[in-house]
């Protein structure tokens, strides 16, 4: 059995001078595509001004890749003040998780909010430059059937993004819930 290995090693190794010496390219390893390219300049802490529905505010986000960068972990907290448009103001929390969906071959999108809503959503378009990411709901719980949401994602540079939340009642079509711009928490 030593033997035999022994021979098996000695031919590969044999065959590869060989191939050199004759001038053969031996092939180039297969780069590995990498599926978290098109979020890891979200990857920090950020702050940002919120405009939308419950008025205006602001926000605090933070990506982090978790479990052997197997997902990026998304903790995010708007607060707005007291308003002519929302006289008591509020505090919205979500926690969210990217995955990345092998046999689908694109990336997730799991938010779980305050409320009680749970968002799932997969990447439908990512722009040319990679600098555009639009994710469109799967599945809503706790919401009245047929209601849709989207998340876009505009990276304007390593410091500054843009998110703009919308929803879909049935039958319609998207509306702009809230827009926020973050800045890169310094």
């Amino acid at each position: 059995m030593k033997t035999t290995m022994r021979n098996v090693l000695i031919c590969s190794f044999g065959c590869g001078v060989a191939l050199g010496m004759l001038g053969a390219e031996l092939p180039e390893p297969v780069e590995k595509a990498d599926p978290w390219k098109s979020l890891r300049a979200l990857i920090g802490k950020w702050e940002g001004d919120v405009n939308g529905e419950p008025g205006l505010g602001k926000a605090q986000r933070e990506y982090e890749f978790i479990m052997n960068h197997r997902f990026i972990h998304v903790l995010n907290k708007s607060t707005y003040p007291p308003q002519e448009k929302n006289p008591k103001g509020e505090a919205h929390e979500d926690v969210g998780f990217f995955s990345y969906d092998k046999a689908a071959k694109r990336l997730m999108l799991r938010q779980f909010h305050v409320e009680g809503f749970v968002n799932q959503f997969a990447l439908e378009n990512v722009s040319e430059d990679g600098r555009t990411l639009v994710f469109v709901s799967t599945a809503i719980e706790n919401i009245a059937p047929d209601w849709r949401a989207r998340e876009t994602y505009r990276i304007l540079n390593d410091n500054e993004f843009i998110e703009t939340f919308a929803m879909a009642e049935p039958n319609h079509d998207f509306a702009t819930y809230s827009e926020t711009r973050f800045r890169r928490k310094k």
